[in-house]
């Protein structure tokens, strides 16, 4: 069974319906991932406690996180997020930080794990940014590599921004490999550079994504040698979406996932999978995009689960 990690707490409620990013997709997902049986009373979501200040520290600077326990981010800051810096925004940013760590926790033990929100890739070290307050890929992989459960990780991003965030925090860190496949003319204008970035032309379709995709997998999982791998598994590439400029249909997205998880798991890795971004106004079909994701992932334990029962 999947382990998900989950909490009601990852819709910061004081984000109000119409903002331009649609908070009520994580209740959305929630409630979808019930809908099509891989939440259960057999397999019940996992709550995560909070962060503390400590482990979100590992990958920020103390002062900002700091500011963001205490509702005390100066305004252009916040603006550069994009939230009011409310106590349940940053709640909100602490569960999702803690829940990336503990599916990297359920990843190494399990194979596969899924946190129901993460992938905000735009937190930097000093601040966050693009409705991004801190980086729980980031806060995750420190974590783990502090309790020596890793050494080495690798970072596959498939959102449709760039990853500048993650690639700010481990930037000369030969432990990390960051990868981010995105479209290239398009938010954040100052790139930072990952350890590989494929820039991707406005308008691509399913074939060329894909390809592109192919190749750049190949490359990363011979280049690296990561002890775990996060997947950012955001649905903005999608045709449909207001700030993506990409257009994936949703069987692309949906074999973008499969072939992201497949490629991992061939090679026996532990895969974390986050949500990452996804802005169309239809909430209800965000939630269905973002569950791909979990499907291709629990489909992919069940097969390697049957696998293992038959030779055994």
């Amino acid at each position: 069974m999947l382990p998900i990690f989950y909490h009601d707490r990852y819709d910061a409620e004081t984000v109000p319906d119409g903002h331009r990013f649609p908070m009520r997709k994580y209740r959305e997902t929630g409630r979808r991932l019930k809908e099509i049986g891989l939440v259960t009373p057999a397999n019940p979501i996992r709550r995560p406690k909070p962060a503390d200040f400590e482990m979100i520290a590992l990958a920020h600077d103390p002062s900002y996180v700091d500011a963001v326990f205490h509702q005390t981010v100066d305004y252009k800051t916040a603006r550069t997020i994009g939230f009011e810096m409310t106590a349940a925004v940053a709640m909100r940013s602490r569960l999702s930080c803690m829940g990336t760590y503990l599916a990297g926790e359920a990843a190494l033990s399990r194979g596969i794990a899924c946190n129901a929100a993460g992938g905000s890739h735009h937190a930097k070290y000093t601040h966050g940014a693009g409705f991004c307050v801190f980086n729980d890929v980031g806060v995750a992989i420190r974590a783990l590599q502090k309790t020596e459960r890793i050494r080495k990780a690798l970072v596959i991003d498939c959102d449709v921004h760039q990853g500048d965030g993650t690639a700010d925090i481990f930037q000369n860190d030969d432990s990390v490999f960051t990868f981010s496949l995105h479209c290239e003319d398009n938010w954040p204008v100052r790139k930072v550079a990952s350890t590989l970035d494929i820039g991707l032309d406005q308008g691509l379709g399913d074939e060329g994504y894909l390809s592109e995709l192919e190749a750049g997998l190949a490359r990363v999982l011979e280049a690296s040698s990561p002890d775990i791998v996060f997947y950012n598994a955001g649905v903005d590439p999608h045709a449909d979406d207001r700030l993506g400029k990409l257009k994936l249909s949703d069987e692309g997205i949906r074999a973008r996932d499969r072939l992201v998880i497949s490629r991992v798991r061939e090679r026996g890795l532990p895969l974390v999978c986050v949500m990452g971004g996804g802005y169309s106004h239809d909430v209800s079909h965000l939630a269905r995009l973002h569950a791909f994701a979990f499907e291709e992932a629990a489909r992919t334990l069940d097969a390697e689960t049957d696998q293992r029962v038959s030779s055994g």
